[in-house]
């Protein structure tokens, strides 16, 4: 079959009956998953810090380095959290912090060789490429230098958080100091090279076009036809409480549960390179998050032990794995543990 292309993207997006969306979507997830296996991960969003410099007027969770509330994790409050991971089944870690002006590679280094090596059954998926991208520059180094030194330490993939829009446009409204789109691939490209699977994200619902969305989802496609290096596609929608934003912006609206499935559907259409798309629950709720797995979504994603950042924009949906067996069980889909890398771990019949 025959890709679809922009033209036809918008054309989806724009006018398709909903429903039809769903139905069109569905199908082609079943045509990369005939089994009905619905995955989720267990895992914990630990946040090294929230000191942050770079400013996104999306953000209510970065603090300046002087500020009271700013703070950096010891490696034994790291610990603590990974032990709780642990102790409820969790396999992976997910790494994230604001861009620190002051940690250099060195700092990475220890802190991903520290938990390797005490703790080997987790997998260590961490820092955007925008934190890459500093570590970079304030170590002297390339891209793919960095992501070669952390990954011999035991850094396994990195997520496709600050990507949000793809579109230099867009960025230099929402978060004008971040990388541009171009960077924000050449890290990934960069992973994918020395053998690092990442995922890739979009943020939506602030000032973008719908021209706009599709050219994000075209550069993708076309990195990952090169590549073959993303694991997965996440979609979430802007969460405007308490963000720089909105107050400057107010003509923002709150994004629609019918404009996240319809985004979610015509992006499984136009991705037709990428095996597995997540579910947003964490922003949309669970029952939008259900409804998403018959708009595309094949993974309910983590379980999310702990999350900070969407939190302090005002989002703050709890699902546990028990939840997430049972709602995908009411679709008439198999729940199953994955890991990382998507390997099936345990199926709950």
């Amino acid at each position: 079959m025959s890709r679809i292309t922009k033209s036809q993207a918008l054309n989806l997006i724009k006018n398709a009956p909903l429903h039809e969306l769903g139905a069109m979507a569905y199908e082609k997830k079943l045509a990369l998953h005939p089994e009905k296996i619905t995955t989720f991960v267990v895992d914990r969003n630990i946040n090294y810090t929230n000191i942050c410099f770079v400013d996104c007027k999306f953000c209510a969770f970065c603090r300046k380095i002087n500020e009271k509330d700013a703070y950096i994790l010891s490696f034994d409050e790291i610990d603590a959290k990974i032990d709780e991971l642990i102790a409820i089944g969790g396999t992976q870690i997910l790494f994230q912090g604001g861009v620190h002006p002051k940690l250099k590679i060195d700092w990475y280094e220890n802190l991903v060789e520290h938990i390797a090596q005490k703790y080997p059954q987790i997998t260590i998926h961490g820092f955007s490429a925008i934190e890459i991208d500093y570590i970079a520059k304030i170590s002297n180094l390339t891209h793919k230098e960095v992501l070669s030194r952390l990954q011999a330490k035991g850094l396994y993939s990195i997520p496709g958080a600050g990507a949000e829009i793809l579109s230099d446009r867009v960025r230099d409204i929402i978060s004008p100091k971040k990388i541009g789109a171009d960077t924000w691939l050449g890290v990934h490209k960069a992973a994918h090279e020395i053998g690092m699977k990442t995922t890739a994200t979009m943020m939506f619902g602030t000032v973008e076009t719908d021209e706009e969305i599709i050219e994000h989802w075209e550069k993708l496609r076309n990195l990952q036809d090169e590549t073959g290096g993303f694991r997965a596609f996440i979609s979430w929608s802007f969460q405007s409480a308490n963000t720089k934003l909105i107050a400057e912006h107010p003509e923002i609206k709150k994004t629609s549960s019918n404009r996240y499935l319809r985004l979610l559907a015509v992006a499984r259409l136009f991705l037709d390179n990428f095996k597995n798309i997540q579910s947003s629950w964490v922003t949309q709720g669970s029952y939008i998050g259900q409804l998403a797995l018959k708009f595309g979504a094949n993974d309910l994603g983590s379980t999310m032990m702990e999350e900070n950042v969407v939190k302090a924009a005002g989002a703050s949906f709890r699902m546990s794995a028990n939840e997430m067996i049972s709602l995908i069980k009411d679709i008439g889909e198999i729940p199953a543990k994955r890991n990382t890398n998507y390997d099936i771990l345990e199926i709950y019949k």
